[in-house]
């Protein structure tokens, strides 16, 4: 039985993958987590008595912590990461600490420890907002937010790993997962619960920013695939292949919810608001991999789980 370790498992994508580890596989989970505030528990209800599963409650940054939490395992899955990108605009400090020197620390534990691989997971801003066409991996990265620059630097942290040491690392860039369990900063679930409260829903600028979306559980069975057949010191772009603009998911949202217009609210667009991101997957399907959940089935799911599960997000919206 391989043993594997999980950074973030208590975040949204961490959690969900955690769960589909535990339920598609007969490994041993360690999910080593620092619970800050956008790590629940919560999110892992049901899974706390697998015996397969064991919770470490550690920082990335902690080499002691680390090197005692990754003892024994084969492969390492880092999705520990500061993500909310308006947050890193005001305040980059911790984006710096956590994706960089975090990921720093993760690389060198896991070689020393002697894991098998590591996957890096990262996101497709490091490339930049797209005018035209699709990212590729060899494509130059082109950050515009604290955020993203300090994803881009974790990737490059990753993957000198490899390319001094000859570390077996995969990073993954993922475009914008959306699904159960993710935290209500997010636009997505942001918008839902709004609605749910009958609040207005802020929308920036003039709602004309391309997203590609992309649903969790897919993107986690493409992480895993990635960890098992991924080829070391390699990128692998992991899409969704749904561009939407912001205002048509509002619209969507509203007609899911069963609001009206009035409740969008335009508000100042975010500063270096990227206008578009579009990832190119071939090299990650000829893996074998492909995105199963079409867009609209995937939205109506996700708003129907908020509906049923107010236990989860109303306390995080206090």
């Amino acid at each position: 039985m391989d043993r594997i370790l999980v950074t973030g498992g208590a975040g949204f994508i961490g959690s969900n993958f955690v769960r589909m580890l535990l339920a598609c596989t007969d490994c041993e989970i360690i999910n080593y987590d620092l619970l800050t505030y956008a790590g629940n528990t919560d999110n892992l209800k049901g899974v706390e008595k697998d015996p397969r599963y064991r919770f470490v409650k550690g920082d990335i940054c902690n080499k002691k912590s680390v090197e005692k939490a990754i003892d024994g395992v084969d492969t390492v899955f880092n999705f520990a990461a500061e993500s909310h990108v308006d947050n890193s605009i005001k305040d980059s400090g911790e984006f710096v600490r956590t994706n960089v020197l975090g990921t720093k620390t993760m690389a060198e534990c896991s070689m020393n420890e002697g894991v098998n691989r590591m996957v890096h997971i990262s996101t497709d801003e490091v490339y930049g907002s797209v005018e035209k066409g699709s990212s590729k991996e060899t494509d130059r990265l082109e950050p515009r937010n604290p955020y993203s620059a300090t994803k881009a630097g974790s990737d490059l942290m990753a993957l000198s790993y490899f390319t001094t040491f000859g570390f077996d690392i995969v990073v993954t860039r993922s475009s914008n997962n959306y699904g159960p369990y993710q935290h209500p900063e997010k636009v997505i679930p942001l918008f839902v619960t709004n609605l749910l409260q009958g609040k207005k829903v802020p929308l920036y600028g003039d709602g004309k920013n391309v997203r590609d979306w992309l649903y969790v559980e897919d993107n986690c069975e493409a992480v895993l695939l990635a960890g098992r057949k991924g080829k070391k010191g390699e990128i692998y772009n992991i899409g969704g292949g749904n561009e939407v603009a912001n205002i048509e998911l509002t619209n969507m949202l509203l007609e899911l919810t069963g609001k009206a217009q009035e409740m969008i609210e335009p508000v100042a667009d975010r500063l270096g608001h990227d206008r578009r991101y579009s990832l190119d997957s071939s090299k990650m399907e000829s893996l074998g991999w492909k995105p199963r959940k079409k867009f609209a089935d995937g939205l109506a799911q996700t708003v129907e789980w908020y509906k049923e599960n107010e236990w989860w997000w109303r306390p995080l919206k206090k």
